[in-house]
């Protein structure tokens, strides 16, 4: 893979594992982190052997403690409105890849850097996991996605709480709202989310793309769309070589052999 200045980016069999990597800045994120994570899950998209990805952030302090201050400090509204400021977070870094996706949560994710976790697929938070949206400490509030995303993972109540406060949320509680998939022995963090990457990447690749989209679908639409959707991806499958594989395997008792068609 190509070399990035704010990233560390390596692949694992078929996983992905992409590492934000300005542990001087506790991981923030600027324009440039956006510019290479889009970059990265481009590559990532492009490669047929890569079939999941997990994101984290270096050192043991943070995933990411929010976006870059001192590069939004000076700029005025005209200005972020003129560039359409964060439409790059909220528009093409989530276009950027339809293979599924992890957000490892090693320390702090607040700001943009809970926005980002929050673009995932799911989160594996350490124990040691922060979560908040503080912007408003800042006289603003969140900028991509924090209010939106944040309210339909967890309820308005609980957004407002964070949102209005500006408070953190620890491991625990942002599992039990729902915000975390799971939360592991900081240690084991890592290995955890490597894991359950490996266990999806193991799996039929136009079936994971498919839940996925259908899994969203159910976050975006109303229940009968939803359920419309659903059907359509389901018949699509039916007729991969993938579904016919899986079904022969299941019957005769053995692994299946995937090959994406």
């Amino acid at each position: 893979m190509s070399d990035y200045e704010t990233l560390l980016v390596e692949q694992r069999d078929a996983v992905t594992l992409v590492t934000l990597n300005r542990p001087h800045a506790l991981n923030a994120l600027n324009s440039k982190v956006l510019e290479e994570l889009i970059q990265a899950f481009r590559a990532f998209e492009a490669d047929d052997s890569q079939r999941c990805a997990v994101v984290t952030g270096s050192g043991d302090k943070a995933f990411a403690a929010g976006a870059d201050i001192k590069e939004m400090a000076d700029k005025g509204s005209a200005e972020m409105y003129k560039a359409d400021w964060f439409s790059g977070w909220t528009e093409d870094f989530t276009r950027a890849s339809r293979k599924p996706w992890i957000a490892a949560v090693n320390g702090f994710a607040l700001g943009g850097g809970c926005e980002l976790a929050m673009m995932a697929d799911f989160i594996i938070a350490s124990e040691n996991a922060k979560f908040g949206q503080p912007e408003i400490k800042l006289g603003v509030l969140p900028g991509m996605g924090g209010s939106q995303r944040l309210t339909r993972i967890v309820g308005k109540s609980k957004a407002m709480d964070l949102c209005l406060t500006g408070r953190m949320m620890g491991a625990e509680e942002a599992e039990r709202c729902g915000l975390a998939a799971r939360v592991v022995a900081h240690e084991k963090m890592l290995d955890e989310a490597l894991e359950a990457a490996a266990t999806i990447a193991g799996m039929a690749p136009l079936a994971a793309i498919a839940n996925k989209e259908a899994v969203d679908a159910a976050y975006e639409t109303t229940l009968d769309a939803g359920l419309k959707y659903e059907r359509r991806l389901f018949q699509v499958l039916a007729g991969t070589e993938d579904k016919a594989e899986g079904m022969a395997a299941f019957v005769e008792k053995r692994e299946a052999k995937w090959t994406g068609r």
